[in-house]
């Protein structure tokens, strides 16, 4: 078995060799719309957003057209996505506190954007990682589980284990990283397709592993 170092190093290379230039999963063309995109995904996947989010464009793709739009037409696109009387009223209501109060911007402050509507931590990480390009190590549900699978996080939250992670991994890998874990959990490494003893970087970190790793939910 390979210490937590040797397994750090070689799952950052394999990352590196397999996802050189990966691209953000989410569609978007700014800091709003990919706030509004990331938002939309909580419990839903990337592509059920995707696919939805350019009706929601033709309607809104800024703040002071999001604004006039109501809450019902919003919740009529994004019902997809599910959980959509929630996340129409927040994008509703985080439009015009943009508008309000940073002139129309997303603003470029992890505290300021957990404040809004619907954007929690993980939200503000993508934005500020993936918009701003700001070190920051936004972890769901599948890097929670991935990181459990490869010894890299105890496992007890997702706090605990971006925690973990950026302890082990240099600030300038954190935004690419982010994204290169997500692209290998859904090829080799997804929930239903590995147990921690299929996929090529968990039989490496692990060769001796014989049983499925029981992993923690986030």
């Amino acid at each position: 078995m390979m210490l937590k170092k040797e397994r750090v190093a070689y799952i950052s290379e394999t990352l590196e060799e397999l996802y050189p230039n990966p691209p953000i999963p989410l569609d978007h063309k700014d800091p709003y719309t990919l706030l509004v995109a990331v938002l939309l995904s909580a419990q839903c996947t990337d592509e059920r957003v995707n696919k939805v989010t350019p009706d929601l464009w033709k309607l809104a793709d800024n703040p002071y057209d999001m604004a006039k739009v109501s809450v019902e037409d919003i919740k009529a696109i994004i019902k997809p996505c599910g959980l959509s009387p929630r996340k129409s009223k927040a994008i509703s209501n985080l439009s015009k506190i943009l508008i309000n109060q940073y002139q129309g911007e997303v603003p470029e402050d992890m505290d300021i954007l957990e404040t809004l509507p619907g954007v929690g931590h993980k939200t503000a990480s993508v934005v500020m990682s993936q918009a701003f390009n700001v070190p920051a190590f936004a972890v769901d549900t599948h890097i929670h589980r991935l990181a459990q699978r490869w010894g890299l996080t105890s496992g007890k939250n997702v706090a605990q284990t971006e925690k973990d992670l950026k302890r082990l991994f240099p600030k300038e890998r954190w935004n690419k990283l982010h994204i290169q874990i997500i692209y290998y959990g859904r090829e080799y490494c997804s929930s239903r397709g590995c147990d921690g003893t299929i996929c090529p970087i968990c039989t490496t970190c692990y060769p001796n592993r014989k049983n499925p790793k029981i992993t923690r939910k986030a």
